[in-house]
């Protein structure tokens, strides 16, 4: 059933302490003022920033914005018709940007530690009226969550993702890179890096989000960060903060962060965020993926799980992999997937496990996310379809040692755009999250992959130009 909470109804005996607490920490903090934001349709952050004082009565009664920015694509771009109903996709909901309502959760209160006096709230988005907006993605991720945790069980989740870190010459207005060569987890670039990637590390630690790694990746100028795990929202929430944090604190300190896939240098190396995953219990914490059977890779249980994630692989897509760039690094032979396909250890594959030692590290890694992805939709991608492979009992194929071959598994969608046929026609995805949600969701790719679609690329005109 779907979430029709208002936001009256969350103000339990819970809720008013932990607003409470948050009202607390603005006063003994001196704090002047508070960011309320939510994580738009693309996992990308809008708010106000509020003067302390009105703290209080946002947590009550909300901030209003306007709803237009639920409607637009990457470019900015209006996706549907909401000045005038004339035929095209309309959203009703939003029709002439009429007011939406920012709840702030206050369980995800922080302090901002690289600015002076500020902390932030992310929050939940409703009707003027109070109705649950549903095309919310951290509504759509809560709800998805919600049939685990219906069930006893909760979703543990690591962030391993990686991004692009240059330095900005501000009188060219180039990006220019931290270092050159190509050399994994080469301890000379590290050391080269350490005084740019500092900041970072030490304003998510205050943050309350330590990096548990940094890594110099296979690329010039990049980085991956990995995580401590978290529960199945939480994670998502983190991600988007994370993502947020290092892009601002790089640009007060003359760099400029990028989770696009493939930044425009020629030598840059594909970037994907590769998400660990298990199922726990509520009750005791105990791990649902490790083995029961001497010898075995997983429990029953998470091969029925890994066997949906497979299963609809192809269709998740649109929610793994949201952009242009990201389809450009599936291939083979390149350290990340090209094939629906799952081995043990192997890295070529789309998911690895990881059983060694077996017991309650055992998870499965989806090693097909963009660094680009909105988290709510990544998360509750997994989550249904996961789901979906238990509950009908899906059997998982063998591993495979060879996941680059063509008898390994299918392959993955090639561009967006068979990204977006796929979810687009997808029963699954029409049936677990709506077709409002599914073609609205479709209805804003199609908007952007229309634009790319429409214009020539630098590789045409040099390609074509002097030729024909």
């Amino acid at each position: 059933m779907p979430d029709t909470t208002k936001p009256q109804d969350r103000w339990d005996a819970d809720w008013a302490d932990a607003a409470a607490a948050v009202e607390d920490q603005v006063r003994d903090k001196g704090l002047r003022s508070v960011r309320v934001s939510f994580a738009d349709q693309h996992g990308l952050l809008h708010g106000k920033v509020l003067d302390a004082a009105h703290v209080p009565q946002a947590l009550r009664n909300g901030v209003a914005f306007p709803g237009s920015l639920l409607t637009k694509d990457t470019g900015g771009q209006y996706a549907f018709r909401i000045w005038e109903p004339d035929g095209g996709p309309t959203l009703a909901s939003a029709m002439g940007a009429r007011d939406m309502v920012m709840v702030p959760d206050p369980t995800t209160f922080r302090v901002l530690p690289w600015l002076d006096g500020t902390g932030w709230l992310l929050s939940d988005l409703y009707s003027v009226e109070g109705a649950p907006i549903v095309l919310s993605t951290r509504r759509i991720c809560t709800e998805a969550h919600r049939k685990l945790t219906d069930r006893g069980m909760r979703l543990r989740a690591g962030l391993e993702i990686e991004f692009h870190l240059y330095r900005l010459d501000e009188r060219s207005g180039e990006h220019r890179r931290i270092h050159e060569g190509w050399d994994l987890l080469a301890e000379d670039y590290s050391d080269q890096i350490e005084p740019l990637l500092e900041p970072i590390q030490r304003h998510l630690t205050a943050l309350g989000l330590p990096p548990r790694t940094i890594e110099t990746e296979l690329g010039p100028s990049q980085v991956e960060l990995t995580f401590a795990p978290a529960d199945g929202v939480e994670l998502a929430d983190q991600a988007v903060l994370i993502r947020a944090a290092v892009k601002q604190i790089a640009r007060r300190h003359g760099l400029h962060a990028t989770f696009m896939c493939r930044p425009e240098h020629d030598d840059a190396f594909p970037s994907g965020w590769h998400l660990h995953q298990s199922v726990s219990a509520v009750d005791d914490g105990r791990n649902l993926f490790a083995p029961t059977v001497p010898g075995e890779t997983l429990s029953e249980m998470a091969s029925h799980y890994l066997a949906g994630l497979l299963e609809h692989a192809e269709e998740s897509c649109l929610l793994t992999t949201p952009t242009i760039t990201g389809y450009k690094r599936y291939r083979p032979h390149k350290v990340a997937p090209d094939r629906i396909v799952w081995s043990r250890q192997h890295r070529g594959a789309m998911l690895r496990v990881i059983d060694e030692p077996p017991g309650s590290a055992t998870r499965i890694e989806n090693r097909a996310g963009d660094p680009a992805a909105n988290p709510y939709l990544y998360l509750a991608s997994q989550i249904l379809s996961g789901l979906d492979g238990i509950d009908s009992k899906i059997e998982a194929p063998p591993p495979s040692e060879m996941p680059y071959e063509a008898e390994a598994g299918p392959l993955l969608p090639r561009t967006l755009g068979d990204a977006i046929e796929a979810f687009d026609r997808s029963a699954f995805y029409r049936d677990t999250l709506g077709d409002e949600i599914v073609d609205y969701l479709v209805t804003l790719k199609r908007s952007e992959w229309a634009r790319f679609s429409g214009t020539v690329t630098d590789w045409e005109q040099r390609e074509y130009y002097d030729t024909f």
